[in-house]
């Protein structure tokens, strides 16, 4: 499992999710587009609007208050002000807009200013981004404000006083209208981030149930692999005995030295269980050149497949490329090729031979391994990253399973795709040796 998929797969109860929801809620980028947007509301309201409808009004404690607000803004951008970050920053953050916005309606005629709806958008983002507590406590300082504005402002003189009620609705539904599309755009984008959040949850809680079942696989081949010991060797005296027969013919001699071999296979791959779990990536030699790798899975793969054939096409370069490989990764390239040759038999092709297919692409070392078979169909490609396949006694695509897993530890990734003329390509791509390590 890479570092990635290692920090979310923490899932206990008060983790990972209610971090996820706290970094979503607490993103500061979007109360400062929230203090932005208020900015150019609080500019318009001085420059254009008030000079037009009330020219007497003095603009100056207007505009006080707006470049107090805009110096806040600029104090965070710059990452000055970080005691205002975090969950108990955000309330502070949108108390202060609170009360900037009832320091701005005090001088600009109070509730009679339609924009006094405004007050409204920042206690719904309050309610979608704080604590109950501090969402309620947030209510109260909006009522509160509003309150007193009632009984504190200093009045609104319009210049032509007949048209004040028409000014005043319109402006009320230009308030309006301004609120509504401030809480939709601000509570779309935050149900966006959580879908993404939980998005990742969702890919992270399937990771950890993949690498759940990886373990308990390993679990049971390591006590498989105590016990095969004992056949295995009972094999191997059976098979010594019966080469020392008189009677032996030429071709059942030549069985049992094939069987000798394979038996000594099987008791090599048991005895490198140990040894090779423990060995390291990228540290100590971990990396290798791309091509001696790939011969050397070919060479042990065809020691078992004695029956089966093979045939590796490198590219020019390929085989000088250093690549980070541990045990795991060969094993799911040999898995890849026992499931080609495995595809030739049922298609009644075992006489053709898996094509291997090194070369470059996007930084890393491309391996196809193309069969001629039926071809895999995309469910069950799909199937096969989250488990073995259960209707599938003979193989039951646990090779392809844990090939899934070993490629991504290492970074890579491991696809399907139809191969012309039929069959099927399965493409590892793993990431080569950075030369600057």
């Amino acid at each position: 499992m890479d570092h990635r998929r290692a920090g979310a797969l923490d899932r206990t109860p008060t983790s990972p999710r209610g971090d996820a929801l706290a970094a979503v809620r607490t993103d500061r980028s979007r109360l400062l587009q929230l203090r932005w947007l208020s900015l150019l509301v609080m500019a318009v309201l001085v420059l254009v609007i008030l000079p037009l409808l009330a020219p007497a009004l003095p603009r100056r404690p207007l505009l006080g208050v707006a470049l107090l607000l805009l110096a806040l803004n600029l104090a965070l951008s710059a990452g000055v002000a970080q005691r205002l970050a975090g969950r108990g920053g955000a309330f502070v953050q949108l108390a202060v807009d609170l009360c900037g916005w009832g320091a701005f309606l005090y001088f600009a005629g109070g509730p009679t200013n339609p924009a006094i709806s405004l007050l409204l958008p920042l206690v719904a983002v309050g309610a979608a981004i704080l604590p109950a507590r501090q969402a309620w406590a947030l209510a109260a300082l909006a009522v509160a404000v509003h309150s007193l504005l009632w009984h504190f402002h200093r009045p609104l003189p319009l210049a032509d006083a007949e048209m004040a009620m028409h000014w005043h609705l319109a402006g009320m539904w230009l308030s309006f209208a301004l609120s509504a599309l401030t809480i939709v755009w601000f509570v779309s984008r935050l149900n966006a981030a959580l879908s993404r959040r939980e998005g990742e949850l969702a890919e992270a809680n399937a990771a950890r149930a993949r690498d759940a079942h990886v373990v308990g696989l390993g679990q049971l081949a390591a006590g498989a692999a105590h016990r095969l010991g004992t056949p295995l060797g009972t094999l191997r005296i059976l098979v010594d005995e019966l080469a020392r027969r008189a009677d032996l013919g030429r071709e059942g001699g030549e069985d049992l030295a094939l069987m000798r071999e394979q038996v000594d296979h099987c008791k090599s791959i048991l005895n490198s269980l140990t040894r090779e779990a423990g060995q390291q990536r990228a540290e100590g030699g971990g990396a290798l050149p791309a091509g001696d790798w790939l011969q050397t899975v070919l060479a042990r793969w065809r020691s078992l497949r004695p029956h089966a054939a093979a045939v590796l096409h490198c590219d020019a370069g390929t085989a000088a490329a250093r690549i980070v490989a541990d045990a795991s990764l060969g094993e799911a390239l040999h898995n890849l090729l026992d499931n080609a040759a495995n595809a030739n038999r049922d298609a009644d092709r075992a006489e053709v031979g898996v094509d291997v297919h090194a070369a470059f692409a996007d930084g890393g070392l491309v391996v196809d391994v193309a069969d001629r078979g039926a071809g895999m169909p995309a469910e069950v490609c799909a199937a096969v990253r989250q488990g073995p396949l259960a209707d599938r006694p003979a193989g039951m695509g646990i090779g392809l399973f844990l090939a899934h897993g070993a490629v991504e530890l290492h970074g890579g990734a491991l696809n399907f795709l139809p191969r012309p003329g039929g069959g099927t390509i399965a493409r590892l791509s793993v990431p080569l040796q950075d030369p600057n390590r």
